[in-house]
């Protein structure tokens, strides 16, 4: 007996974490940035299973921006600019960015004549965070450096990203 309750116990809140989870993800109004969590993900043409799908995104953590919402579905543009609908399961809130024209540097500090800690060529994606004054921190699987953000797909100008 002991054990079941404690099962039903654990099933109780595991839904409502996911409950929580979706109902922050509703909550936000679009246009906003996110990216695709997971390492397989089907773009379609509606907001449902019914629809054919138009793409097939194997590229996990790579940025999209959310321009609409229906139910558990979000609308969604990709850095090439293609439009489709994805499940929101399938989305994460972790902000991360491409490197859009040609190869930048990653600078230790907020300032084109910091030191130069890496390069990155276009279509490079990662994960963003500090963005303010025109700058972001873009961390490339523990390589990172600040970078401006004219230059990355996934951060708005003059956005600040804590």
């Amino acid at each position: 007996m002991r054990i079941s309750g404690w099962l039903t116990f654990g099933a109780v809140v595991l839904g409502l974490a996911a409950v929580s989870y979706d109902e922050a993800q509703a909550q936000r109004s679009p246009p906003y940035y996110a990216s695709i969590s997971a390492s397989r993900a089907r773009m379609r043409t509606g907001p449902g299973r019914n629809y054919p799908a138009i793409w097939l995104y194997v590229r996990e953590d790579l940025p999209i921006r959310v321009v609409d919402i229906y139910g558990d579905w979000r609308k969604i543009e990709d850095p090439d600019g293609t439009q489709g609908w994805m499940q929101v399961n399938l989305l994460s809130d972790t902000r991360t960015a491409m490197v859009v024209g040609a190869t930048v540097e990653m600078r230790a500090a907020a300032r084109e004549n910091a030191r130069i800690n890496w390069r990155a060529q276009a279509g490079v994606v990662g994960r963003i965070s500090k963005c303010g004054r025109g700058w972001c921190w873009f961390d490339v699987r523990g390589r990172g450096g600040y970078v401006e953000q004219t230059r990355l797909w996934g951060v708005d100008p003059g956005e600040d990203v804590p």
